[in-house]
């Protein structure tokens, strides 16, 4: 059977067996990859460590009919050890592979590739504070994946905005004559924050209060937990406090 190779990130593993480990990868070319690397969890291994969660690798695989097969994987982001060092960017970069690992196979385009690699990359330089990496990432992945949320018009009749009711149900901001009854305001300087966060703009973002970021972030958590169809349970554990230096 065939070989290939890709670049992919790694998103989650399993035991295997006493030194066999099954590797969930998203890659680059070939989408979702989930494949056993062998005798990976013994000390002699030579790439163990390059096949952990946020590690992102230039992998050989053998075509298996179930399960590829990992024959060789060399480094090409060590994030690992910068994220698992601050709790608030190992929260979120736990959100982050956990939500790339609930997309389809068929919404694993080069795309989300490169757009997880950028977030992790992102997260373990400690660029930004870490709850807007994964709001954006959050906001960014799901409007490539065809949900982008609504922010300009009405989700519901497409009237022209601006509107300040969001209701992730039906799709993002709706006029006055759509929104449910009890549906609450959203504040002008959240909304801006929102645009900012989809579009990556990080001037705007940096320079937000704690408390827009707050609320951006709870409309961001439950559009996309809606849109998956089930919860993401790294979000419970998220931070939403910086670590010192990113404040």
């Amino acid at each position: 059977m065939p070989t290939y190779r890709d670049e992919a990130v790694i998103l989650r593993t399993h035991k295997l067996g006493e030194a066999d480990r099954i590797v969930i990868m998203l890659s680059r070319r070939h989408g979702k990859v989930r494949a056993v690397a062998k005798g990976v969890r013994r000390t002699s291994s030579k790439f163990g460590a390059r096949l952990e969660p946020f590690m992102v690798a230039d992998v050989q695989l053998y075509q298996g009919r179930s399960l590829d097969i990992v024959q060789q994987a060399e480094s090409l982001g060590s994030y690992g050890t910068d994220i698992a060092a601050h709790y608030d960017r190992f929260t979120a970069a736990n959100a982050m592979v956990e939500t790339a690992d609930r997309l389809s196979d068929a919404e694993a385009t080069p795309d989300q590739y490169l757009l997880l690699v950028g977030g992790l990359r992102a997260l373990s330089r400690g660029e930004h504070v870490a709850r807007s990496i994964l709001d954006s990432y959050l906001l960014r992945v799901m409007s490539l994946s065809g949900w982008a949320p609504s922010l300009d018009e009405c989700a519901r009749c497409g009237t022209p905005g601006p509107h300040s009711r969001f209701v992730a149900q039906l799709g993002g901001l709706v006029c006055q004559n759509c929104a449910p009854a009890g549906s609450p305001r959203v504040a002008d300087k959240t909304l801006m924050l929102l645009r900012a966060l989809i579009a990556g703009e990080w001037d705007v973002i940096d320079a937000s209060s704690h408390a827009d970021t707050a609320a951006a972030s709870g409309l961001v958590s439950a559009y996309a937990q809606w849109h998956l169809e089930r919860g993401i349970r790294s979000l419970a554990h998220v931070s939403d406090i910086p670590s010192e230096g990113e404040r």
